[in-house]
């Protein structure tokens, strides 16, 4: 990756793809804040709605990105390698910031200047209406690697991160359709502590059809992402143990699912990676 000389503290990077109907509202989230030494980067993933009329309205306090659709990994890479700043934050085109947020993130790197990455509690808006988070999507601060291998920990939006971790733990994977920022905080948290200050300070959205965590068969990409850091070098052993026994269930739950749904390559391609990773499990 090329590092740019920091030209701001904070990079807002905001990747969007037909969601003219709602963006304009996230980026007045960041225009908002009291802190103002930032810059904001939309990375229009390939749109063929309004997106770019609306963009236009805003265009003198934005920097605008239009690229060929190519998913959501790679348009928060381009963002990261267009950016200037000291620290990355990223919102998701459908959230919101609330007040503060920057301001608090920021005040907290100045006081922990030893960290790399943190992120703040949530809002959690379903259909319009308020809704409270189950207990196993409790945030927790520091390393959380075993509840991550469960689901995801970290919120896109809630976190703003020190440009150089990106350098030590590389970029989105561009090879995941979904599921890469559940890839990215696994390669994080398994080396990093992923700090969380505990107010509120996002709205996330969700509900409506064109969301990623919205698609089938997630736990795919999530098999996937723990593959992928088994044959790697990060992990110490208890880790390597925790990532293969959650893998074991993640491959069988996954199994039965595409046997019910008559998808039976697919079965016996994960039923094979099941009774690898079973045997490793027990062996461990």
């Amino acid at each position: 990756m090329v590092i740019k000389k920091a030209g701001f503290m904070v990079s807002v990077v905001i990747p969007t793809h037909n969601r003219g109907w709602i963006i304009r509202e996230a980026i007045d989230s960041v225009l908002g804040q009291d802190f103002k030494a930032f810059e904001i980067i939309v990375v229009d993933d390939g749109s063929t709605d309004n997106t770019q009329d609306v963009l236009s309205s805003c265009r003198d306090r934005i920097k605008v990105i239009k690229q060929e659709n190519r998913g959501v990994s790679a348009a928060r890479n381009e963002g990261i390698i267009s950016s200037s700043g000291t620290y990355i934050a990223f919102l998701d085109s459908d959230d919101l910031w609330l007040p503060g947020k920057l301001e608090t993130q920021c005040e907290f790197f100045r006081k922990t200047p030893n960290a790399l990455i943190c992120q703040t509690e949530e809002i959690w808006v379903r259909n319009g209406k308020r809704v409270n988070p189950g207990k196993r999507h409790k945030k927790v601060s520091g390393f959380f690697f075993d509840k991550s291998l469960e689901l995801c920990m970290v919120s896109p939006s809630a976190v703003m991160i020190r440009r150089d971790l990106f350098d030590m733990c590389g970029l989105f994977d561009e090879t995941l359709p979904a599921c890469e920022d559940y890839d990215m905080w696994l390669r994080i948290n398994c080396r990093h502590p992923i700090h969380l200050i505990a107010t509120p300070l996002i709205v996330k959205r969700g509900g409506h059809r064109d969301q990623l965590s919205m698609m089938h068969s997630l736990d795919k990409y999530r098999i996937r992402s723990i593959k992928k850091l088994l044959e790697g070098d990060l992990l110490t052993e208890v880790q390597r143990k925790l990532a293969v026994k959650v893998m074991t269930e993640k491959c069988l739950l996954y199994t039965e699912g595409c046997r019910k749904r008559g998808r039976w390559d697919e079965a016996l391609e994960y039923e094979a990676l099941y009774r690898t990773s079973n045997i490793e499990h027990r062996l461990s």
